[in-house]
């Protein structure tokens, strides 16, 4: 990978307590998953930093890379990786996704 990229990649998720790689921006994704987890987290109203990858291509094969992961959205949590999508959704219907939040200091709507 790309050490520049690299260096984003670790700066964007260092730097943000919760860090979303998506499709688009969270007022206009670009694809249904990052929409959905986008609004997953506007729904318990936290604070997170959305990375669009669609503005840089070596951006969006990088994180793939970063993470081992194949597909975009990719959520971060205090440095953490959580998932995509689907991981996201499973953890937001069984209140497992609040757990975390609770867990790592972070408020969120209750």
């Amino acid at each position: 990978m790309d050490e520049q990229i690299n260096e984003i990649i670790k700066k964007e998720i260092d730097n943000n307590e919760i860090c979303l790689f998506m499709k688009g921006t969270p007022d206009a994704p670009q694809c249904g998953f990052s929409m959905a987890v986008s609004n997953m987290l506007k729904i318990l109203d936290v604070k997170f930093k959305s990375v669009n990858v669609l503005e840089n291509e070596k951006l969006r094969q990088g994180i793939k890379e970063f993470s081992d992961w194949p597909t975009i959205p990719q959520l971060y949590i205090k440095q953490e990786f959580i998932g995509g999508c689907d991981i996201i959704k499973e953890m937001f219907e069984n209140g497992e996704l609040k757990n975390f939040l609770d867990s790592k200091g972070i408020n969120y709507k209750k």
